[in-house]
């Protein structure tokens, strides 16, 4: 059974990051599944940081838009949500490749969402773990 209470495809996520950071960094909606949401981003050099490794704030972009997504997606229609916190354990570095997300909730309330992102490499390693808690508000 879906948790979502607004339906879309992936295609239809993807056309909400025209002309934004999400477009720029390069990230991908990939998946909607019952109770997960997933995306990929490339490690390039929109995406390092001057060492030559991904960059600790575009792993936090890649968990932000997903946990946004995602908790947009499980609000009430009517309503909007906004992130309140977020915060990133970076694990291990990458250079080059893809990183993949997936967000899962933690909580899904009337006033406020959890949703854990875990972010990994193309062989599973794990590249960040992160946490996001959303507002929803009515618009």
């Amino acid at each position: 059974m879906s948790i979502w209470k607004t339906e879309m495809s992936v295609e239809a996520l993807q056309t909400f990051s025209k002309n934004t950071l999400v477009e720029h960094l390069g990230i991908q909606i990939t998946e909607v599944g019952d109770d997960y949401i997933c995306a990929s981003m490339p490690v390039d050099s929109r995406t390092h940081q001057p060492m030559g490794l991904l960059h600790g704030g575009a792993s936090v972009v890649l968990a932000e838009t997903l946990g946004s997504v995602a908790a947009q997606l499980a609000a009430e229609p009517g309503h909007r949500c906004v992130g309140l916190e977020i915060n990133a354990n970076h694990l291990s570095g990458i250079r080059t490749g893809h990183v993949y997300g997936k967000a899962t909730p933690v909580h899904i309330g009337r006033s406020t969402q959890v949703w854990d992102i875990r972010i990994v490499d193309e062989n599973d390693k794990g590249i960040c773990a992160s946490r996001i808690t959303m507002a929803v508000l009515e618009k």
